[in-house]
């Protein structure tokens, strides 16, 4: 499979379920972007209001949440990950905080 979207998570360096999304999305081979979020209250506090979610990882593909580990865990486990990573990103969105 080659992923063409753009991936960004949101993690922690010590965080186990961050590491197991980065080791989903690797088996997937995707080039993601890794975000840091300890000590940044802003990225944290613009994460609640964009997914809702106060935990990380927080993993967005092509600026959309697709929510934490157990989340990708679920859309792998429903054959749908492999189609929302395929998926091109459009040219025109705004980026996301970093």
């Amino acid at each position: 499979m080659s992923a063409r979207a753009d991936v960004q998570i949101y993690l922690t360096s010590w965080c186990p379920y961050c590491a197991a999304a980065k080791e989903l999305l690797h088996q997937k081979k995707v080039d993601l972007t890794e975000i840091d979020v300890d000590g940044r209250q802003d990225l944290r506090r613009w994460l609640v209001s964009a997914s809702g979610q106060r935990t990380v990882p927080q993993v967005f593909i092509n600026g959309q949440p697709a929510g934490g580990f157990s989340d990708l865990e679920a859309l792998e486990e429903a054959g749908k990950l492999d189609g929302l990573l395929a998926e091109s990103p459009d040219p025109g969105a705004p980026p996301l905080p970093r």
